[in-house]
């Protein structure tokens, strides 16, 4: 499911419509990326959360000529799925 989907998806199921279900999920991911980008998580009971983790350093190696690299730290955006949610399926 893509974007356009997901949003025709949400005015069908919320009776809206579609231009209001753009400026919802739009809000939305705005939203959730604007809380990471300052720290904070976002919780979302019965079905997960949003958070920020911190990848450390670490060696690789480039596929092509097989010389050892080192792979900078980095922060990551992740979706801790809650138990709630897991149970669907």
């Amino acid at each position: 499911m893509n974007k356009t989907e997901f949003i025709k998806a949400i005015a069908d199921k919320a009776d809206i419509s579609l231009s209001d279900a753009t400026a919802a999920v739009d809000a939305y991911t705005a939203i959730v990326a604007e809380t990471l980008k300052a720290g904070d998580k976002v919780t979302l009971s019965n079905f997960g959360t949003y958070e920020v983790k911190a990848k450390p350093e670490r060696q690789g190696f480039n596929p092509i000529t097989k010389q050892p690299i080192t792979i900078a730290a980095s922060n990551v955006p992740v979706l801790k799925f809650g138990k709630t949610f897991k149970e669907l399926f």
